[in-house]
């Protein structure tokens, strides 16, 4: 989610750091002013602001800080909140007894103490100096909602920072939440587009329960939301679209975020992924996946031809862009009306290329394959996949050593399914190197994962065996040996057949039959053939006869 302060927030802390100084030999001669004056007990506050000296938090400070606060003086007002100012660029806790005379200038009247407060409140939250849920049990809700509505921007955004910092403690928003949809609401729509940020960096931050989403909801808040996309300030863009992801993730919300006419949601979002502020076009993507679970609204995206952007953002150089882009269309390719759509805009192309750019990304190779398994499920798909590099990509995974256990399961797994074609179990046997064989030999008897052993295995049941992939095969033939005696000696019939079909596609190879002579190998298919006639003849005795005709058990099953 997003953090830190609005950048009006972040000038005006620069400046009053700049000129805190100043700001000290101001308050020297209020104070000898006072005590000109009579009006000022300098022994009680003793307030040192000499330049390397930490005002004191004692006792009699804090007394006079509250004769200050409650002075109907404004100079003396000013004073406190100008101590307080200093105070929060100071790197220690504020001890809770000093909340109290914030709350009271916070109520101030003159618009230059609740300037200074409200920023010296901002402060100190960012700092942590002061404990949030206190600072809401305290009362400070209600003067910084009123602060909302003072008319005046600077007033406005520090108010809005504070209860932005407020509502990231999840104890918080419900007290927020009542009260401080509307004013945010209102103020999102501001023409200070600093006074904006500081709403709707709030606003996302009540987005981030159910139950302060679903009041925000119900008060309006998604249209509000939608129209800020179009901002021409990307922070805005940026807060609101992340609000709309939030509310996005919970389905409920779908038919509100879809009700603004004409695809208006939709639309804006497509026209954010192709923003040149990164994280902008991040937030789009990951928002219109979220909305894609839907189907009505996968087909509506493919009428406004969604694949045209999100193919330019797979083609782009940066990670974190085209992995927002494949998960998108990893999510889109799995609804069978748009594969055909897909394969025709020249998707798979694309995807072979980004297979042999980013090997290092799991997210890319994982969705990768997804969407190559999918869209292979057409004969155009095949064919495409013939003419581009995923075959290639997908090979070029089983060479990298940092790969994970899962994303290689995904590859495998798309491979195996690959094989069942003809045309492409052929393309695939051409191309394969000792490199590839090695490490689906490795994973075939990876027994810490048995689907991942499983899906190479089976690849390798199925290869051709041409005179170059024997060749890549005779070096391996011990050790496969040994994981096929595993596979036969298993309960689970799926991996014994699977064991006995790669026995059966290796005895096309002499060396490897002549291997499997009066081998352990040999011995325990001879021992399965056994069981197998034990149990057929068990079998015909228990069952009448008519019911193991070939064609009764295959109509049955």
């Amino acid at each position: 989610m997003a953090s830190g302060l609005c950048d009006n927030c972040v000038q005006l802390l620069k400046e009053l750091q700049s000129h805190v100084r100043s700001v000290c030999r101001e308050l020297r001669g209020v104070v000898r002013s006072f005590q000109r004056t009579n009006t000022y007990d300098l022994y009680a506050l003793q307030l040192s602001y000499k330049d390397d000296e930490t005002p004191l938090l004692h006792q009699a400070c804090l007394e006079s800080l509250h004769r200050f606060a409650a002075s109907e003086n404004i100079e003396l007002q000013r004073a406190a909140a100008l101590h307080y100012l200093h105070l929060s660029h100071l790197d220690c806790p504020l001890p809770d007894a000093f909340l109290e005379p914030i709350m009271t200038l916070l109520f101030s009247a003159d618009l230059d103490v609740q300037k200074t407060i409200s920023l010296s409140l901002v402060n100190l939250i960012v700092k942590n100096n002061v404990c949030k849920e206190w600072v809401i049990e305290l009362g400070m809700l209600v003067p910084l909602l009123e602060l909302l509505q003072s008319g005046d921007p600077i007033t406005q955004c520090h108010s809005c920072a504070c209860l932005a910092l407020l509502t990231s403690s999840e104890s918080n928003r419900d007290a927020i939440v009542a009260d401080g949809i509307m004013p945010l609401l209102v103020l999102a729509k501001s023409y200070d587009p600093h006074v904006q940020q500081n709403a709707v960096w709030a606003l996302l931050h009540l987005t981030q329960s159910d139950c302060s989403t679903r009041m925000l909801c119900q008060a309006g808040a998604i249209p509000v939301l939608v129209l800020l996309l179009q901002s021409s300030d990307s922070a805005i863009q940026f807060y609101s679209c992340c609000a709309l992801c939030n509310i996005a993730g919970v389905e409920e919300h779908h038919s509100k975020l879809l009700s603004i006419g004409h695809h208006f949601l939709l639309k804006s979002l497509l026209t954010l992924t192709s923003s040149s502020v990164h994280k902008n076009s991040v937030q789009a993507c990951r928002c219109l996946q979220l909305l894609s679970k839907n189907v009505l609204i996968q087909e509506q995206l493919m009428e406004l031809d969604c694949v045209s952007p999100l193919k330019a953002l797979l083609n782009s150089s940066t990670p974190a862009w085209t992995e927002s882009a494949i998960t998108l269309l990893s999510t889109l390719s799995a609804h069978p009306p748009n594969t055909e759509a897909l394969v025709s805009e020249g998707m798979l192309d694309v995807i072979g290329q980004r297979l042999h750019h980013h090997r290092s990304s799991s997210i890319i190779i994982t969705h990768s394959s997804s969407i190559i398994t999918h869209l292979s499920s057409l004969c155009m798909g095949q064919q495409a996949v013939m003419e581009s590099l995923c075959l290639s990509g997908l090979l070029s995974v089983l060479e990298a050593p940092s790969t994970s256990d899962e994303t290689l399961l995904h590859v495998t797994s798309c491979l195996h399914g690959l094989m069942t074609s003809d045309a492409l179990k052929s393309k695939l046997s051409a191309i394969m190197t000792s490199q590839h064989v090695s490490g689906l030999v490795k994973l075939s008897g990876h027994t810490r994962n048995p689907q991942l052993s499983y899906a190479s295995a089976a690849i390798i049941s199925q290869v051709e065996m041409t005179g170059e992939i024997i060749q890549l095969l005779r070096p391996h033939y011990s050790c496969m040996s040994k994981y096929l005696l595993d596979f036969l000696k298993e309960q689970d019939i799926k991996i014994q057949q699977l064991g006995i079909a790669t026995v059966l596609n290796l005895k096309k190879d002499g060396e490897f039959s002549a291997l499997l002579v009066n081998s352990e190998l040999e011995n325990q298919l001879w021992k399965m053939h056994s069981q197998t006639e034990e149990t057929r003849r068990l079998l015909i005795q228990l069952l009448p006869s008519s019911s193991l005709d070939p064609q009764l058990i295959q109509d049955r099953y």
